[in-house]
């Protein structure tokens, strides 16, 4: 057997379970009433459809989707997007798990009971490996390498790692490894992170993808729930496995194309996801969506093609524009916007994200602003040009971005 019949059979005996629970808190008000993973991002996509496709690429299609908060939108979605994408018959599946109060009769309390509360999915499937990652992270990331390289090195866990700027680390899992990429020392959301060896402005952070020996996974959620911790999985797991001396192994992710660090972010803040779809609106965006080797799926609905109607004024760059999207004599600058979005005369939207069905009147104005499904902008409505006006209303973030709410009306 080659290393590639060695490497697709080692695929087929591993499971994934994808934690896609999360209440996105600090993505308040655009996870009032939906889980952060089906929050819209880059005009047709929600989040969780760039881990999914991730597997579905990379040959992963046995797939376990633990849900919890406000999950029914994210449920729709998948059904209506992903479900026809698996073949039962050849064993291919994507469940959608809510918690089930099996070993606990609680919530989730954290990401390790996630897993310890499901527990019986893997006694029944008996997987060899586990991929455990998360819904709400963007990137592409073929998950094949990472497990030729957890083969390699023997490894108990294996997490998947980018280097980022120091000062973005301090949400994120900082990790230290020797020269074999074994991890010697791991910190969770450190106010001072570590930096890289040689290199003081970076760290090396966990991305969130974690690749498991299933009876070594097991072992440890279930240990942990019998503690006092907070049952997660970088708070106390990873350390505490660390600290053991277990087998634990950091792979350096990076673009297999120009050999670069890979794109990934953590889209947790309101100004954070505000950039990261101002990236994709870049001339030359670092994730490349138009890449047919690996394509990023997603419900696309059905509707008609985007459509400009010429006027004085119409106007449009460096924008994305969705399908079902009409701009009449508009003008659109630097912008995304989702299915269904109508813009009419005279209106202006500069730096801004509009998702599905939001309507833009006649002569308004919109400037770094978040319009959530459905709102209804009236015409001469102006937002974005008075912070201190639309703190009234508004969310308004630390970078200036204003966020209209999912039922909000306008007057």
């Amino acid at each position: 057997m080659d290393g590639s019949e060695e490497l697709s059979r080692l695929l087929q005996q591993s499971v994934v379970m994808v934690l896609a629970g999360g209440q996105g808190q600090r993505l308040y008000p655009l996870t009032r009433r939906r889980a952060k993973p089906a929050v819209r991002f880059g005009g047709t996509y929600r989040m969780i459809d760039f881990t999914l496709s991730n597997c579905v690429n990379s040959n992963l299609k046995r797939i376990h989707l633990l849900t919890q908060y406000a999950a029914s939108s994210l449920h729709r979605h998948i059904r209506r997007g992903w479900s026809n994408m698996f073949a039962e018959a050849l064993g291919e599946f994507i469940d959608i798990v809510p918690p089930q109060k099996i070993f606990a009769d609680r919530w989730y309390a954290g990401t390790a009971d996630a897993i310890y509360q499901n527990l019986f999915i893997l006694q029944e499937e008996r997987p060899t490996r586990v991929f455990l990652l998360s819904g709400d992270h963007v990137y592409k990331m073929d998950y094949s390498p990472l497990l030729a390289f957890h083969q390699r090195q023997g490894a108990d866990l294996t997490l998947a790692c980018v280097p980022l700027p120091r000062s973005q680390c301090t949400q994120l899992g900082v990790v230290q490894c020797d020269e074999q990429w074994r991890i010697i020392d791991f910190e969770e959301k450190p106010d001072n992170p570590k930096p890289m060896p040689g290199n003081e402005g970076y760290s090396l952070s966990s991305m969130g993808v974690y690749l498991w020996n299933t009876e070594v996974l097991a072992r440890q959620v279930a240990d942990d729930a019998t503690t006092d911790t907070s049952h997660d999985f970088g708070r106390d797991i990873i350390p505490k496995m660390v600290r053991d001396g277990r087998a634990v192994y950091a792979y350096n992710c990076s673009d297999p194309d120009s050999g670069q660090p890979a794109y990934w972010r953590d889209i947790g803040t309101l100004d954070s996801y505000w950039q990261a779809n101002m990236d994709l609106a870049a001339a030359l965006p670092t994730l490349d969506l138009y890449d047919r080797r690996w394509p990023v799926y997603s419900d696309k609905g059905q509707y008609p093609p985007a459509k400009t109607v010429r006027g004085p004024a119409t106007h449009l760059d460096d924008s994305l524009i969705a399908p079902g999207c009409i701009i009449s004599g508009a003008t659109v600058s630097h912008s995304v916007l989702s299915p269904g979005v109508n813009i009419t005369e005279d209106a202006q939207v500069t730096e801004s994200i509009l998702m599905d069905d939001v309507q833009v009147g006649k002569r308004a104005k919109l400037y770094k602003v978040i319009a959530d499904e459905g709102v209804i902008i009236p015409a001469d409505y102006e937002i974005g040009f008075d912070a201190d006006k639309d703190k009234k209303k508004f969310v308004v973030t630390d970078e200036g971005i204003t966020v209209v709410p999912l039922g909000v009306i306008l007057d």
